[in-house]
């Protein structure tokens, strides 16, 4: 019995390891996908004079174990109360930011992809310890991250003098836009609708990774109300950036030459006007980490983490 238990745990960590890893793959995938407009990337720090690609690559090697917890922590979750869950792994998403700012002196380099990693970590957990068959199924992934977040966005409009308003909070009184936290509790439907559907064509063609994760990218920029765009400017700023990628993609994106020139020459743009789509490219690291799990945890696959 007792080495029977020990076989079970050795899965479970497998899995809850494997599930870690292809969070910090994402991350590592969507800050190196090159070239990309106003973002950091192997070609230049982009709209940024804080951080470049090292500040990244030092962020994120602090960050595997904050997705290894939620992960745990969903598979230790024994009731069907879901937001409950979300209060569970918030200890560890916030000792995650310490991480995060201690690696790389302050700068907010992932404080997005730990809240919105870290659920989709959890969900993974959750799902895994109810033994679903469609647990390597996007969509029911973001289901189950759905019904964690479904309480997210109540403290939206809601004024107290208790605490200061949070950078969300004062976004959705401005322009009544709910950012990343409306994106999460919506079960990532940007994501799904066209971050993932667009890397599952490209991906298909055999075509060149980097050239699919920024292509991806533009369709996620012409769609995403980015709320980092509306903290550093407004709407006919991100209107102006919807455009642009819309121009982009009618050009043939990064697999033509049109298409390639007009991407950096909205790099040049977005740089001298100090524009970063940062919350399309949290969008685009989400959209991989769905794509990789999908590709990872087949069924073949999930039968051997519950055989071991």
């Amino acid at each position: 019995m007792e080495k029977m238990k020990e076989d079970v745990f050795v899965g479970m960590n497998d899995f809850c390891l494997t599930v870690a890893e292809t969070a910090i793959k994402s991350m590592l995938y969507e800050v190196s996908a090159t070239p990309k407009p106003g973002l950091v990337d192997r070609r230049n720090s982009g709209a940024h004079k804080d951080m470049n690609f090292l500040t990244f690559m030092s962020s994120s090697a602090v960050l595997f174990d904050t997705f290894y917890r939620c992960a745990i922590e969903g598979m230790n979750f024994t009731t069907q109360d879901y937001p409950v869950l979300l209060e569970r792994i918030r200890p560890f998403g916030i000792e995650g930011e310490k991480k995060m700012f201690a690696a790389t002196n302050g700068v907010n380099t992932h404080k997005g992809l730990v809240f919105s990693l870290g659920i989709i970590a959890a969900a993974l957990g959750s799902l895994y310890k109810e033994k679903k068959e469609s647990i390597a199924d996007a969509q029911e992934i973001c289901k189950r991250v759905q019904e964690i977040a479904v309480d997210l966005c109540k403290e939206l409009g809601m004024r107290t003098e208790k605490r200061a308003q949070t950078y969300g909070e004062k976004l959705y009184e401005r322009y009544n836009i709910k950012g990343i936290r409306g994106e999460v509790a919506s079960g990532f439907k940007t994501v799904l609708k066209y971050g993932l559907p667009v890397m599952k064509k490209y991906t298909s063609c055999d075509e060149d990774l980097n050239n699919v994760f920024v292509q991806v990218l533009l369709h996620l920029m012409s769609e995403t109300e980015d709320s980092n765009i509306l903290g550093r400017h407004d709407h006919g700023t991100l209107e102006y950036v919807k455009q642009s990628a819309e121009i982009a993609l009618q050009l043939g994106g990064v697999f033509t030459k049109e298409g390639m020139e007009y991407i950096i020459f909205l790099d040049r743009e977005f740089i001298s006007r100090n524009i970063s789509p940062g919350g399309s490219a949290d969008l685009l690291a989400v959209t991989i980490m769905l794509y990789l799990l999908e590709q990872q945890f087949e069924c073949n696959e999930i039968k051997h983490y519950e055989k071991v």
